[in-house]
């Protein structure tokens, strides 16, 4: 599970400037060793308010949250209301950064290879392969799946060694739909929120 959650790590060096958006690959490669650097540099901890504002200003703007979110909700998404849309939205993307931030303290992540793109310049849809190195284990692969929309490239799925993140949660999120409706994955998610505050690595 630590590897799973891993790739946001990394994924925190994703963002998009509408102004100048580089190819997948380029974007990948330095962003993420911006971001590494970072850290490494500060020694950022999930407690620390540096750390958090890295999240608010990397993480968010290089996910589009709406299809990560509709996809994970699987076929119930059409069922649900706007207003319900956008709870699980908020919720969804809370959890995923809080995830992220109280599993980076477990992940001494080192640095990350960017392998070779072929795309064509009217490709709007990129898969980037990557591998991952980190302290006292073996290295292992994370995809990014990247879609165009007008000047910006957002990740809209991640698998990590196969495993995508839309379908692990959407096998979690069809079963709680399917007992307690859509109001009942919100509060599913709400209350898993509430009991997972971001906190400090452990000693």
């Amino acid at each position: 599970m630590r590897k799973f959650f891993a790739f946001i790590m990394l994924v925190a060096g994703l963002a998009v400037s509408a102004a100048d958006a580089p190819a997948p690959e380029t974007l990948v490669r330095n962003t993420s060793k911006e971001v590494l650097d970072a850290i490494k540099k500060d020694n950022l901890q999930p407690s620390d308010k540096r750390f958090l504002a890295l999240v608010e200003s990397k993480v968010i703007p290089s996910f589009d949250f709406n299809r990560l979110t509709a996809s994970a909700v699987g076929k119930s998404w059409r069922e649900a209301t706007p207003d319900q849309k956008t709870a699980l939205i908020r919720e969804f993307k809370t959890l995923l950064i809080r995830t992220y931030s109280n599993a980076v303290g477990a992940n001494k992540l080192q640095g990350i290879e960017v392998k070779p793109v072929r795309m064509g310049e009217a490709d709007t849809d990129v898969t980037v392969r990557t591998e991952v190195s980190i302290t006292g284990g073996q290295p292992f692969p994370i995809d990014y799946r990247l879609a165009k929309t007008g000047a910006d490239w957002k990740v809209y799925d991640v698998a990590v060694e196969g495993v995508s993140l839309v379908t692990n949660y959407r096998t979690n999120f069809t079963q709680t739909v399917q007992k307690d409706g859509i109001d009942g994955l919100i509060k599913a998610l709400a209350d898993r929120n509430a009991t997972q505050p971001t906190k400090a690595p452990a000693k």
